[in-house]
């Protein structure tokens, strides 16, 4: 199998439920009929690649039920390849959503068939991974098993990409390995040690480093000067699985040749026309559609 991008990461199944207001501590409050879609990091940033025209490959877990054909049947269809998804004994991993009428969300994740992404499946790949001009590993998965991709990438010659979401630290190799880090500002400033200022980050090894600013668009810090990316102005109906948008595109840019900048340029509208919509890689556009918005959004 070759393609031009590996994604080492997650696959859920979002549980998504509409509220008024997040409960406060043992309060109860009723929000809408529950909706089921398919999520998890590295299978909506797969997702999100494959619609941009990238030739896309998932290496992840699922269980062996129906929250992991609704995932396959969801991925596959977006053109993603699946030959690198391990069937587990574990359940599909699945989010617990809530979003509010700001189209803000919170998220609580179970693991389940993720947590079966080992370094012997990620060795397994090694080829693939060799072959492709990108690898993009995202947290949510175990970290050996990321840290080895990014190692087999290093060696092979693959850009490696980490998105690193949930927040967790890593060994300098690894993020030196890294071209660029992609965090979001809370991600940044944890990582910092609550530092704010973000050309630190390529202080901890990175080549270079993409922060995420929600509606503000990113900042792309390279070793040369950072560039601000601002995002077009759109009223955000849900910013669920928007980070994970903005990634995909912005690989899926990075495999096709465009520089740093120009590649967070594209994701950054992508991310933008995905707020629009209801869910993540449903709410996720083609290359068409975002070419089509050009001057819109």
């Amino acid at each position: 199998m070759t393609v031009e991008v590996v994604v080492v990461g997650s696959a859920n199944a979002d549980v998504v439920v509409r509220v008024q207001r997040r409960p406060g501590p043992g309060e109860t409050v009723l929000g809408s009929d529950t909706v089921l879609a398919a999520g998890g990091k590295g299978a909506n940033a797969a997702v999100a690649a494959a619609l941009q025209e990238a030739q896309v490959a998932l290496l992840g877990a699922l269980g062996d039920d129906q929250h992991g054909e609704l995932l396959r049947d969801s991925m596959s269809r977006a053109g993603v390849q699946l030959d690198l998804v391990r069937t587990a004994r574990r359940p599909t991993g699945a989010a617990y959503i809530t979003v509010t009428p700001d189209g803000e969300n919170t998220i609580v994740v179970s693991p389940g068939a993720n947590s079966a992404v080992d370094v012997e499946q990620v060795e397994a790949a090694k080829d693939v991974i060799a072959g492709a001009k990108v690898l993009l590993a995202s947290l949510e998965v175990p970290l050996p098993a990321i840290e080895r991709a990014v190692a087999l990438a290093r060696e092979a010659g693959t850009r490696a990409v980490l998105n690193l979401s949930p927040v967790a630290k890593l060994q300098p190799q690894t993020l030196a390995a890294l071209d660029p880090l992609v965090v979001n500002e809370h991600e940044a400033q944890w990582l910092m040690d609550g530092g704010t200022d973000l050309k630190k980050l390529l202080d901890l090894g990175p080549r270079s480093a993409v922060v995420t600013l929600g509606r503000r668009g990113a900042l792309v810090i390279e070793r040369d000067g950072t560039t601000e990316v601002s995002s077009p102005e759109v009223t955000a109906v849900d910013t669920t699985g928007a980070g994970d948008a903005f990634v995909g595109a912005l690989i899926a840019r990075l495999a096709a040749g465009d520089d740093l900048v120009a590649a967070a340029e594209r994701a950054v509208r992508v991310a933008a026309v995905s707020v629009t919509r209801p869910g993540a890689q449903a709410s996720y556009p083609t290359r068409g559609e975002v070419d089509s918005t050009e001057g819109m959004v």
